[in-house]
């Protein structure tokens, strides 16, 4: 289903990757949060599904999650990492030309390990969620004013050791709800949304051993969004289906490879049912299973990449109009492009 890898370098060690089209020229690119380097790589798409050797943006101090939305309204997609020992965020505007502005920090009260952005107070502007690893502010939420600029953080509390964040509307509101994986206690947290980016106590569900990845999708074709997590201490994905109302049944638990850090849950073979892309840091493969109907999936067929995939994203790269897979790859410095057949 998928090519052998071809591989691009980066920076030093790529942690997190992400993938749109940041040049409005129709094709997608890639931008790489680099851990040891302090910076983000931009690779725009040559056509074909190759890339550019990178450029290279300056962020805060060991990013360790990326993120690309247009959070200032000019209809060109901008970055945002996390920065883990910095405990900050860091907003690079797209200026056009394929270029980006310097960084923008903004300082948070805990160290910041993962970023989701989604609009949490319904003004039409894409704010951001941050996940912690302190256990003072495990949940932080920092609200877009306009132009790009943000302010007001709000702290929630949810289980110890977050590892990922999401964030989908689970119960059909119309509002963004956040949801959590919590490796000390294996558990997954759903924080729903009360209005004006105001999030209610937690809920929590069991999943597999050591949660370190977390994605919100409707597998089953429900119309409501289901859970599936990463979990490495297991070597397993867990499947929660939305039950209605925001609430999720019992995991139901599929194996993939060595270590599982990342997720992705897309249609990868175009039958209108997600699919599971994992990556697999021990064993330097990524995971496919193929939803086989009513959020249930086949075994996977797994595809080797770079050293230590610590991150994937699933995007159309050549304009085929199929699902190609990139991952970041923390010890090769190098991202794997596989190419959908």
């Amino acid at each position: 289903m998928f090519l052998n890898q071809t591989t691009y370098e980066v920076d030093s060690r790529p942690y997190a990757v992400a993938v749109a089209d940041v040049n409005n020229d129709n094709k997608s690119d890639i931008v790489t949060a680099n851990l040891d380097s302090n910076t983000v790589s931009v690779l725009l798409n040559a056509g074909n599904g190759t890339f550019s050797p990178p450029t290279n943006y300056s962020v805060g101090y060991a990013p360790g999650s990326v993120a690309i939305a247009d959070v200032n309204g000019d209809n060109k997609p901008d970055i945002i990492t996390g920065n883990g020992a910095s405990a900050t965020v860091s907003v690079l505007l797209n200026i056009g030309n394929s270029t980006f502005s310097s960084r923008t920090n903004y300082q948070l009260d805990a160290y910041s390990r993962l970023v989701a952005v989604t609009d949490v107070n319904s003004d039409n502007k894409p704010d951001i969620v941050i996940a912690s690893s302190d256990a003072r502010i495990p949940i932080s939420v920092i609200l877009n004013i306009g132009n790009g600029t943000f302010y007001q953080q709000a702290a929630y509390a949810v289980d110890l050791q977050i590892f990922a964040v999401a964030a989908a509307d689970v119960n059909s509101d119309n509002r963004p709800d956040i949801i959590t994986v919590n490796a000390a206690s294996n558990t997954t947290s759903v924080l729903l949304n009360g209005g004006n980016g105001i999030f209610y106590h937690q809920a929590t569900y069991a999943v597999g051993s050591q949660p370190f990845a977390v994605a919100a999708a409707d597998v089953n074709n429900d119309n409501k969004p289901d859970i599936v997590t990463a979990n490495q201490g297991s070597n397993t994905t867990s499947v929660l289906l939305n039950t209605g109302n925001g609430t999720f049944s019992p995991q139901v638990t599929y194996p993939v490879g060595a270590n599982p850090q990342s997720i992705a849950v897309v249609d990868v073979n175009s039958d209108n049912k997600p699919d599971i892309v994992a990556t697999n840091v021990n064993s330097d493969t990524v995971s496919v299973l193929l939803n086989t109907d009513n959020g249930t999936f086949s075994p996977p067929t797994t595809y080797a990449v770079g050293a230590h995939p610590l991150s994937v994203a699933v995007a159309d790269v050549n304009s085929d109009n199929k699902p190609d897979i990139v991952t970041a790859n923390e010890h090769s410095n190098t991202i794997s492009v596989l190419l959908h057949y």
